[in-house]
């Protein structure tokens, strides 16, 4: 079982950037296809970008509402995955929760506690 923990989340300025890390311990994080959620205030939680085990797997999808501007990206050897967060929007301002998938599977058994980003305007 991988533990997941979340850092990174603050008060961002409208079209400023913020970078996520989401560190896993427990297992190798290399056995996980890894994903970035958020859930707004009186919203459902929602998909962000996933990022597949292994670079050669056209590993990386993107919600359109942030397509082009968040990049998803893991370090394996660290045991970390990342959301580089560029041009936000207040509309980004979400609790963002790191989640792991065992294999290629999009079933998300494992979730981090989630970071706060709030965007002002």
């Amino acid at each position: 079982q991988v533990q997941l923990v979340e850092s990174g989340g603050r008060l961002v300025q409208a079209g400023g950037s913020l970078k996520l890390s989401c560190a896993a311990s427990g297992r190798t994080l290399s056995s996980y296809t890894m994903g970035w959620f958020r859930q707004a205030p009186g919203k459902e939680r929602e998909f962000v970008a996933r990022i597949r085990r292994f670079s050669w797997s056209a590993n990386t999808y993107y919600a359109d509402s942030v397509k082009g501007r968040f990049t998803i990206s893991r370090d394996n050897a660290k045991n970390t995955v990342y959301l580089q967060m560029n041009s936000l929007k207040p509309e980004d301002t979400a609790v963002y929760y790191c989640a792991a998938a065992v294999g290629d599977s999009d079933v998300y058994n494992y979730w981090g506690q989630g970071t706060q980003v709030t965007v002002s305007s």
